[in-house]
């Protein structure tokens, strides 16, 4: 597994932080890091409300680094509060792909960060609309 991998998720677990904001809002169950085409990497929590304002931490990601003035990803990593990994939900793939229209298949998510386990994005969202 290459280096990058442990400074994304050392970055993630910086920032996952689970708690509540409000009787209405918890925050920091989901933390993600995106690593840009620069090689900079760009962290973001999920934020959970009691209707849809709510965001997914990769998107929060996405957004810090778009804030950031870059727009393109290399790699995605998502840390839960357990320590587990996964797969981007579909926001956050049909952002990446608005995002990345010719290239979007090329970006590397962990899906296991114990077993270094490693997706495309275009390997789980193959035939997209765009």
């Amino acid at each position: 597994m290459e280096p990058i991998w442990n400074e994304m998720y050392d970055a993630a677990k910086t920032v996952l932080h689970s708690r509540r904001i409000s009787e209405y809002v918890t925050c920091g169950e989901v933390a993600a890091a995106i690593l840009s085409k620069s090689g900079k990497i760009y962290t973001g929590i999920c934020i959970d409300t009691c209707s849809t304002l709510g965001i997914c931490a990769e998107r929060n990601a996405i957004f810090n680094m778009i804030t950031n003035g870059e727009q393109e990803i290399d790699k995605v990593l998502v840390v839960s509060d357990d320590g587990s990994n996964g797969a981007p939900c579909g926001a956050c793939r049909e952002l990446m792909v608005q995002i990345m229209p010719d290239s979007y298949r090329d970006i590397e998510i962990m899906i296991d960060y114990s077993a270094g386990r490693i997706v495309r994005l275009g390997d789980i969202t193959p035939e997209w609309w765009i």
